[in-house]
């Protein structure tokens, strides 16, 4: 992981327990005499979460309504440090803190989780956008109940389905960069699916109605086309607001989409794509950053904002 991302070791249940008392119920022994809890259980899952985001992130109160996307922290924590170092370049090698750094999280979700961790780690601003009112209502509730993300963290509805930028982007707004975590799968057939394989693999058996243990509504989890689609709707739609924004940013799930998202980059005009990949666990990721600025630009931006 990230060697600034504080999740790099092994969960400290005992810690973690002592920062929120409400995971210890679901704290059993391992197989290997350790301590953990059962990864497919979607109530532990967001207890764990609860006590990470206490313990790390001063977060006092976080929930989420049921049913939605409970992300695993460490992994979200390792995106935004990657893209901080993104800015970092442009700033003598040291990440560029407070609120004069803008970011839009595209697909906010109910979580707040990027907003999060980018406002405790480097006092940052974000917007973030989504098309679901409850979600939006989510963290509207979040961001009233911890002090430490009011005034950092605005949220916009999205109300066009195929728009991702217009809508949200006001005229004349700038962003130092867009984070973005898509729907990975084509359909809610193949979502269920990939989480029965992820169920097994954490030694649970097959289910005639299964669980998503990190849930996630409709548009958390898919999109008409997968991710490919989204993320060239993605890339299309950043064309625009290139003078606006110095990187874009996505998640990529699957190595398999690198090559289209290339070619869509390309063919988009993007005049530096960078790939980060990252690993937590067996799982490989990967993060697909761009700009349509110069390196001249780029320093000329971070000389004018970052001052």
């Amino acid at each position: 992981m990230h060697p600034r991302n504080p999740h790099a070791d092994r969960y400290d249940f005992p810690q973690l327990i002592a920062a929120s008392p409400a995971l210890a119920p679901f704290v059993t022994a391992s197989p290997h005499g350790d301590q953990t809890i059962d990864f497919a259980n979607p109530a532990a899952v967001k207890a764990l979460n609860q006590a990470l985001l206490k313990q790390f992130y001063g977060v006092q109160l976080w929930d989420i309504p049921a049913g939605y996307l409970c992300p695993p922290i460490p992994g979200r924590a390792d995106y935004l440090h990657h893209a901080a170092d993104l800015l970092a370049t442009l700033h003598g090698g040291t990440v560029p803190r407070g609120k004069q750094v803008h970011v839009l999280d595209i697909g906010i979700g109910a979580n707040c989780v990027y907003p999060i961790i980018g406002t405790h780690d480097y006092g940052w601003r974000f917007v973030g956008s989504d098309i679901d009112l409850v979600a939006l209502k989510s963290v509207k509730m979040l961001v009233a109940a911890n002090p430490g993300l009011s005034g950092r963290v605005e949220v916009r509805q999205q109300t066009h389905a195929n728009y991702i930028f217009d809508g949200i982007v006001k005229p004349r707004e700038e962003f130092d960069l867009t984070v973005c975590n898509p729907p990975f799968h084509a359909s809610e057939e193949e979502a269920l699916a990939a989480n029965q394989r992820k169920t097994r693999n954490l030694g649970q058996p097959r289910t005639a109605e299964p669980v998503l243990n990190f849930g996630g509504r409709n548009t958390e989890l898919w999109y008409t086309g997968g991710e490919e689609a989204f993320v060239r709707n993605l890339v299309e739609q950043s064309v625009p607001l290139g003078p606006r924004v110095l990187w874009f940013s996505t998640l990529i799930s699957k190595k398999e989409t690198l090559p289209s998202i290339y070619h869509f980059l390309k063919k988009a005009g993007a005049l530096e794509v960078k790939t980060i990949d990252m690993t937590h666990g067996q799982k490989a990721t990967r993060v697909v950053a761009w700009t349509f600025q110069t390196p001249e630009q780029q320093q000329a931006w971070a000389t004018r904002r970052w001052k």
